[in-house]
């Protein structure tokens, strides 16, 4: 089945789904492993493994390299989290054209304004994007397509920006209506009261994605209930990765040793079977000539 057709499957299953963070072919890979049927590609955490802020400062060129490594990597599909598209609709249709042919399943658009700020930063202070000219965006994104399958999600950061349960409504059926594939409702409260809101007046009309990462303490038997179709665990593989890359360079700082950090660590065995390193001495056997016996 092609990347495409499984996040739509997904993403429109009655069954509540999950897909997770990653920010580099590695990272990808390990979410595969673990049995994901769905990796997000984080604006966020693809910016911070490159060591830069969450505001555009990597250009959608620079993503599209790490998404070519990450697609190359796995097999499952790959959402994208396509900050506002990069631009006015020009640049988001051009956006699909690039990710199509990276074999990308599907970007996710937010209406904020071009350079983003990550949502969780002063936000009630972050303007949203008018809301047809969004639309026309969206158009333009599933206009050019050429998988029909191909998935456009829509983020509406209403909440976040403070402006209530009747603005993101507003925006959530305008974006239905311009094509979106599905609706991401975003917030940064640590209950879940406005998704509850927003969920009982939506009314299944569209399918709903969010991402807990304030609310996490909310059971997730509760989200099924509100009849969520995705839940996307955000950031997590970045923040896991910061921790423990934190405490192994201190401690050999600290102990300029390796004798109490090796057992902690992942062997370089386990790089190597991650990097596909057997396949490759397979080929060689199979491609490079055998040695010729010196007489």
């Amino acid at each position: 089945m092609k990347k495409t057709t499984t996040l739509k499957e997904t993403i429109y299953s009655k069954n509540l789904d999950f897909i997770m963070e990653a920010h580099n072919g590695m990272s990808a890979k390990i979410v595969e492993e673990a049995g994901f049927k769905g990796i997000w590609a984080s604006g966020f955490t693809i910016s911070a493994s490159l060591g830069v802020r969450d505001n555009n400062e990597a250009s959608w060129t620079q993503v599209l390299d790490v998404l070519e490594f990450m697609s190359d990597a796995t097999s499952i599909p790959i959402l994208l989290d396509g900050d506002t598209g990069y631009g006015n609709f020009n640049n988001a249709r051009r956006l699909v054209q690039k990710l199509e042919q990276r074999n990308i399943a599907g970007v996710c658009i937010e209406d904020k304004l071009f350079p983003k700020t990550n949502s969780f930063i002063n936000s009630k202070a972050q303007p949203l994007a008018d809301v047809e000219e969004f639309c026309g965006k969206i158009k333009a994104m599933k206009d050019t397509q050429q998988d029909e399958d191909f998935i456009v999600v829509t983020r509406v950061e209403a909440f976040i920006a403070g402006w209530g349960l009747k603005e993101a409504l507003r925006r959530a059926e305008a974006y239905r209506q311009a094509g979106a594939d599905a609706v991401l409702i975003h917030s940064k409260r640590s209950d879940i009261k406005e998704i509850e809101a927003f969920m009982k007046e939506w009314n299944g009309r569209h399918p709903v994605v969010i991402v807990p990462t304030k609310y996490y303490s909310t059971p997730t038997a509760r989200f099924k209930e509100l009849g969520i179709n995705l839940i996307i665990w955000a950031n997590h593989n970045m923040r896991a990765s910061i921790d423990a890359m934190q405490k192994t360079a201190r401690q050999l700082h600290r102990e300029k040793s390796l004798i109490n950090v090796e057992s902690n660590v992942a062997t370089v065995e386990e790089i190597f079977r991650l990097q596909r390193a057997e396949e490759l001495m397979a080929a060689e056997k199979k491609y490079f000539p055998a040695k010729k016996k010196v007489e």
